[in-house]
């Protein structure tokens, strides 16, 4: 049997206490700087340094988190950053970024690297191409099958490790724009502020309507709210046996912002179970799972789901509820009644029987119109004589709020300290980073000018009427059934030559091996020999983003391929590693910077206000987004039995519409994303290729028509756009 390694979450020196104590073998960390829980406690220079020396004496190991993109401005940082952590020699650090890998591999190649989840590794496809680039774990996707990752543990020697545990994101692992889009606080670079799991109210509106008028008047077009995309949490204690089965290297527990009762509990709750595997009984199986079960009930969190894990093909979506408000902690129910003031303010709640309360419990109260969400320890409990109601201390509290248990203190358990003493932690050192080695590419490969994106082939018709460079189809199961059709019917406006197609970001094992597009003559091939059929017949130009993706046009001599935004070139050590697979042209993130876009290509030395060659040869290979309504969210699944309803708003009237079928869910703003006047300026910049999303909407002639005569407005003047978001193109992400 597989020896199976837990790996828990520490967030703070008390939660590394509790998963030490409880038997961890592995911890992951994140200190200051550069990882994907920037609001969690985290770890000084100091404590990390004590707590290497303590772990490496119990023979524990030890992860550091590194999993955030960083822009070209902060490479000297970053460079200093991975120097400090090549000194301490953690046993690996868990990266998402391309740029991070190259660095680490360029100038840090004792630095063992772990891909983090947020990498979007789906496919054994994906992690053999991080294999070759010096990886040697993958954190897989949180949305596989079991007999996904079976069948991705056949296909790769590399280290697999997996979520077992946990609040689980309701987008594709990797790929959410959704808080970045709303205030700059990427997802990305660690500020997510879990807009998912918000209230949203049902919409109904008529055309030109406005959301953020009708939030106001709390007009009727709401014919319902709810929290429609806050999942439950992932419990995969009874599936400790197939994962060890499986091959799965390490059990990872989610939690570094939780507290550290929570990681004490759950720690012990699979360290019954881990041992009783490694010990081959069954029925010591069977009880330690009982067990567990039984410690797991108190772990203050959401309802239990397996998500995607027994049977990805289900059509019950039960790890969502729209009428659970997506708290953590145990549901106290709501707020009958209340008196008082100030903080001598009580209420009444009545929780489940069985529970009880007492003062310096922790209980976290919710605004019924999730406004706010307060926690507050209780100065005060009195039970209600006869009943199970309890009076407790909640200066915030209204009639109506949520109130949850998040923690009491009978619970609280005191374990040896594993940071002996904080001392030393100078940090990193003020070193410059060495250029990246940025490989500028081929000239004119593409053509300049418009290049025009829709999702559905007869859209092609409607773009013909102001005929773009090329158009960008995006790759599906249905589109390729209907470009590898002997007799397609109607034929398309377009020739193969002047279409490419954009392949999906989320590239799991069930696409990557078992293949899902049928052709005439032939039964269900793979994608690979999907794309060589297209090649075949002339389709040679495609949009990658995954890393497993470039495996599919190997031996391909014909094929031109352009890295997609969702390979996050956001430094030129991302533009290193990318361009490293052969690409021929880069699409600029979606959520990019000018500013940052620039300083990543590097203007060189410049005489008369002239580009450099490698700079404007690099330019020239760019493709950047002028248009668009960006996908803030994917769901791998079809959730219209729960999500309904085709839009949406938020309490503040932001506008969302939802398009959910057999290929999944994605989520779009009613706001579009809109630079189209920045063309001029652009081009004077050295940019010439831009391109129009219109994936993220039905396409009408008098929409196109209308775009287009902006884009095309005379005597090179072109307006902003009316009632349009520029994303973070001019402020960047935030950063307070």
């Amino acid at each position: 049997m597989n020896t199976l390694e837990l790996l828990a979450p520490a967030g703070s020196p008390e939660a590394l206490d509790a998963a030490v104590g409880e038997g961890a073998d592995a911890v992951y960390l994140g200190l200051k700087d550069f990882n994907a829980r920037m609001r969690s406690a985290n770890f000084t220079y100091a404590q990390f340094e004590g707590a290497l020396r303590s772990l490496r004496r119990m023979g524990k190991k030890v992860y550091v988190t590194v999993n955030t993109v960083f822009e070209q401005r902060e490479a000297d940082r970053m460079y200093q950053f991975l120097k400090y952590l090549c000194r301490q020699e953690p046993d690996a650090i868990i990266v998402q970024d391309f740029g991070v890998v190259e660095m680490a591999r360029s100038e840090f190649p004792s630095l063992r690297l772990h891909a983090s989840t947020q990498m979007n590794i789906a496919s054994a496809k994906g992690a053999n191409a991080l294999s070759r680039h010096g990886v040697s774990r993958v954190v897989l996707a949180r949305e596989l099958s079991l007999e996904e990752l079976k069948s991705i543990k056949k296909e790769t020697n590399l280290e697999l490790e997996v979520f077992v545990h946990g609040a689980l994101c309701i987008s594709v692992s990797g790929i959410c724009l959704f808080s970045s889009y709303l205030g700059g606080k990427s997802a990305n670079r660690g500020m997510c502020t879990q807009a998912c799991r918000r209230l949203y109210h049902i919409t109904d509106f008529s055309e030109g309507k406005s959301a953020a008028k009708a939030v106001k008047k709390n007009e009727t077009e709401f014919s319902a709210s709810g929290y429609y995309f806050s999942p439950n949490d992932l419990q995969l204690l009874e599936n400790v046996p197939d994962l060890a089965e499986a091959g799965i290297k390490a059990l990872k527990i989610e939690g570094r912002m939780k507290s550290a009762s929570y990681v004490g509990a759950v720690v012990s709750a699979y360290r019954l179970v881990v041992d009783a595997v490694s010990g081959g009984d069954e029925e010591e199986i069977k009880l330690s799972i009982k067990k567990g079960q039984e410690i797991l009930r108190n772990d203050f969190a959401r309802p239990k789901t397996k998500y995607l894990f027994m049977d990805r093909g289900k059509k019950s979506i039960d790890w969502l509820n729209p009428q659970q408000d997506g708290g953590t902690g145990i549901s106290l129910g709501i707020i009958q009644k209340a008196k008082g003031s100030g903080e001598d303010r009580k209420a009444l709640v009545t929780p489940s029987q069985g529970i009880s309360l007492s003062a310096r419990d922790s209980v976290r109260v919710h605004k019924s119109d999730d406004s706010l969400r307060t926690s507050v320890k209780l100065s005060f409990a009195e039970k209600v004589h006869g009943g199970n109601s309890y009076w407790i201390s909640a200066p915030e509290g209204q009639i109506g709020d949520h109130v949850y248990l998040i923690q009491t203190k009978e619970i609280r358990k005191r374990y040896a300290p594993v940071i002996a003493k904080s001392t030393g932690g100078k940090g990193p050192g003020r070193e410059k980073a060495p250029a990246a080695q940025k490989k500028a590419g081929k000239q004119n490969i593409f053509p300049e000018g418009l290049y025009v994106a829709v999702s559905r082939p007869e859209d092609l018709y409607i773009v013909q009427s102001s005929r773009p460079q090329r158009v960008i189809l995006s790759f599906s199961q249905k589109n390729a059934r209907l470009l590898l059709a002997d007799n397609p019917g109607k034929p398309l406006p377009f020739k193969p030559a002047e279409i490419i197609l954009a392949l999906d970001p989320f590239f799991p094992q069930e696409a990557a091996s078992h293949g899902e597009v049928s052709r005439a003559g032939y039964e269900k091939e793979t994608m690979p020999e999907t794309i060589k059929y297209l090649t075949e017949r002339g389709y040679h130009q495609y949009v990658v983003n995954n890393p497993g993706h470039f495996s599919l046009f190997r031996g391909l001599d014909q094929v031109k391929l352009i890295a997609g935004p969702w390979l996050y070139i956001f430094n030129s050590w991302a533009l290193s590693f990318v361009s490293s697979f052969g690409v021929d042209g880069f699409i600029s993130p979606l959520e990019n910077s000018r500013q940052n876009l620039e300083k990543t290509l590097g203007a060189g030395k410049q005489e008369k206000k002239r580009l450099d060659r490698a700079s404007a040869l690099l330019r020239s290979n760019f493709l950047i987004t002028v248009f668009a309504w960006p996908p803030l969210f994917s769901i791998r699944a079809d959730t219209g039995s729960v999500i309904n309803f085709n839009s949406f708003a938020d309490n503040m009237g932001e506008a969302f519409t939802v398009n959910a079928g057999n290929e999944g869910t994605r989520v779009y703003p009613e706001k579009y994303f809109s630079i189209i006047d920045k063309i001029p300026f652009l081009k004077e910049a050295g940019f010439g290729r831009f391109i129009i999303d219109l994936t993220g909407k039905a396409l009408k002639k008098s929409n196109y028509r209308d775009l287009m005569k902006a884009v095309n407005e005379k005597d090179g003047f072109i307006r902003p756009l009316p009632q349009s978001s520029r994303f973070n193109w001019k402020d960047g992400f935030y950063s307070g």
